[in-house]
This record gives C-alpha cells, sequence and structure tokens, in this order.
C-alpha cells in the first residue's frame, strides 16, 4: 500500500469512530426519516385533492400533534390513577391470599403448606417496591426535560425533511462517487417504497390489534378499556416484545376487579397475537415486506443493545433500510458481479468443467 491509500484508510476509521460517538443522533436523524416518509403518504394524498405542498405538510404536521397530545392525553393520566389505586390494593389481595391460605391449610397435607409462601413475608417486601416504583417512575415522568426537547428537536428534522425532501437526498448522493450516484438514488427509491410498504403494513396491523383488544375488554368489562387498546396498537409496533408488554396493564388492572379476570385478559390477549401472528403478518406484511422472523429477532437483539430503547423501538425499519442496501449493494453490485479468472494452463474441457460446477453451485 502506498502513503495515499494508508491516509485513505485512517480516514475511513476515524469516520467509523466519529460515526459511533454520535450514534444516538443518527438514530434520531433516522427516526425523522421514518416519520417524514409515514406523512409523506398523507401528504401526497392531500396534493392529490389540489393542495399546494407546503400547505399539505403543515396540515399533516398539526394532524400529527393533535393525534399524539389526544393519545397521550387519553392513555397516561388514567394510568397513573390505576396503579396508583393497584399500589393500595396490592397489600388488600395479599391478605385475601393470606385468608385462602389459612383454609387450605385446614384441608391439605401439613408438609404442602411448608411450600406455601408466607403472604407477611411477601406484604414486606413488596409494598416498599411498589411504592418505590410508582414514586421514582412518577419523577421521573415528569421530570423528564430532556425527552420533551428530544421530541422538538425530531418534529423540527421532519419538518424540514418534508417541506424540501429534494435537496437532502442530493446532499447525500453526493457522499459517494460520481459513477455510483445513479444507482444510490435507485436504492434509495427502493428504500423509500420498502418503508412505506412497511408502515401501512404495520399501521394495519396497529389498528386491528386496537379494535380486537377495545372489544375484548369491552366484553370483560375491564377499566379503561380505549386506553389500554390503544396502548395495545401502539406496542405491536415492537414485534415480539410488544404484545408481552402490552398484556401486562390490563391483566394488573383487572386484579383490582377480580382475579379470574386477569387470567381472562392473558387468555385474550393470547388469540388475539395468534390471530396477529398467523393471520394478520402472513397476508399483509408479506405482500408488503418481506423480513424472515429470525432475521427480525436478531435485529432486535442486535439494536436494542448498541442503542437501547430507541433501537428496539426502530428496529424493523432499520431492519428493511439494512436488508435493501445489503442486497443491492453487497449481493448485485458486488457479490453477483464477482468474476474469477481460471489458470491459462486447464484446459477446455477442464475450464467448462469449474465453469459447470460453478453454475450447479449457484
Amino acid at each position: 500500500m502506498n502513503f495515499g491509500n494508508w491516509i485513505g484508510l485512517v480516514v475511513f476509521f476515524i469516520s467509523l469512530y466519529i460515526l459511533w460517538q454520535i450514534k444516538q443522533l443518527l438514530l434520531l436523524l433516522f427516526t425523522a426519516i421514518v416519520l417524514a416518509t409515514s406523512l409523506n403518504i398523507l401528504v401526497k394524498s392531500f396534493q392529490k385533492w389540489g393542495m399546494r405542498r407546503i400547505n399539505a405538510v403543515f396540515l399533516s404536521m398539526l394532524l400529527l400533534i393533535v393525534v399524539t397530545v389526544s393519545s397521550i392525553w387519553i392513555v397516561v393520566p388514567p394510568f397513573i390513577d390505576q396503579f396508583q389505586a393497584l399500589a393500595k390494593l396490592v397489600p388488600l389481595g395479599i391478605e385475601k391470599l393470606d385468608s385462602w391460605i389459612d383454609l387450605l391449610s385446614e384441608r391439605l397435607d401439613p408438609r404442602i403448606i411448608n411450600f406455601l409462601p408466607d403472604t407477611e413475608e411477601l406484604n414486606q417486601q413488596l409494598q416498599p417496591l411498589i411504592q418505590q416504583f410508582l414514586g421514582e417512575g412518577l419523577t421521573i415522568f415528569y421530570s423528564s426535560l430532556g425527552i420533551l426537547l428530544g421530541l422538538f428537536l425530531l418534529l423540527a428534522i421532519t419538518l424540514m425533511l418534508l417541506t424540501n425532501p429534494t435537496a437532502y437526498r442530493k446532499g447525500f448522493e453526493r457522499l459517494f462517487p460520481a459513477f455510483y450516484r445513479h444507482r444510490v438514488a435507485e436504492i434509495l427509491d427502493l428504500c423509500t417504497e420498502g418503508l412505506e410498504g412497511w408502515l401501512v403494513g404495520i399501521l394495519f396491523n396497529m389498528l386491528v390489534i386496537a379494535v380486537l383488544s377495545f372489544v375484548g375488554l369491552l366484553i370483560l368489562r375491564i377499566p379503561l378499556a380505549l386506553s389500554q387498546a390503544m396502548l395495545a396498537g401502539v406496542l405491536t409496533f415492537i414485534p415480539n416484545l410488544g404484545p408481552t408488554l402490552s398484556v401486562l396493564p390490563p391483566m394488573a388492572i383487572a386484579l383490582i376487579e377480580a382475579p379470574w379476570k386477569s387470567v381472562a385478559v392473558l387468555i385474550l390477549y393470547v388469540i388475539i397475537q395468534q390471530v396477529e401472528s398467523n393471520i394478520l403478518t402472513p397476508i399483509v406484511m408479506a405482500q408488503q415486506v418481506s423480513l424472515l422472523p429470525a432475521i427480525t429477532l436478531l435485529s432486535q437483539l442486535f439494536f436494542a443493545t448498541f442503542f437501547g430503547f430507541l433501537g428496539l423501538f426502530l428496529s424493523l425499519p432499520l431492519t428493511v433500510v439494512g436488508q435493501i442496501w445489503f442486497k443491492e449493494v453487497i449481493v448485485k453490485d458486488i457479490l453477483d458481479n464477482w468474476e474469477y479468472s481460471l489458470p491459462k494452463n486447464r484446459s477446455v474441457a477442464e475450464r467448462s468443467k469449474i465453469e459447470i460446477e460453478k453454475t450447479d453451485k449457484e
């Protein structure tokens, strides 16, 4: 390697180090791109009705803010009240459990009683933990000014990307060599199509899950049916882990009503997730974007490990975009065009045999 190559290699590794140091900022930028892509679908719909793009952009942003604030207003305050009530009722529930154990102890073998939990000790251990969790959780929730500033920054970047997307796209394309910019433009088009297809599929899944959860919780007469259904729909955005998280709040609140309702809620959500996994996802998502289940799970573990909760939340769109870039650049542009030269001292028959074996392997 000559001096220029060494300089290029050093600059490459320095660039990788800088990108790693600003990975959270890059993740925020990608979040804005995903949000801008989803809103752009709405902007295009408004433009078809004869609206100017700038007006369509501001109307879409206004609808996003209204829907987000309304959803938070519907979901968060009732849940805080219910969980505060739950914290007071858990000790009462443990006392009821103690009375049930006393009744059972009169009928069970004394050797079995030794394996039953000591409810007084359980109550002493759980009550401080519950109070600490609720106290610290509410403190963190109300004092998270950084999250609020991050949301404003996210909305500002999204608005800029929506207002003039061509300028930012052209700037990104100029980061590549001139001979490859046309190909980059094609890959960006594929990424846009992939993200839009994934968004349509996931939004449909979220809507269906929310409706099914709302109807089921209404039938079971569980409090906050609308809030919990909306939460279940939002958590559908996170595959695999989201459905598990969505069942915890309704099960906990169902304990306030009756213990059997908590089991009924668990059965309801298992049925809903089976419908989503075996019917909705194969039919809807397979037509929009093709992701193998193992790849989806591994991508969640990878992005959650390196980027935290936001990486977990964005693991699926990151995987969609990453899969497109890998397929187009690594597979099609490099591996598919990778030719090797056969030794010149080989006979024609040997060269033909090697070519046939190469073709069979492909």
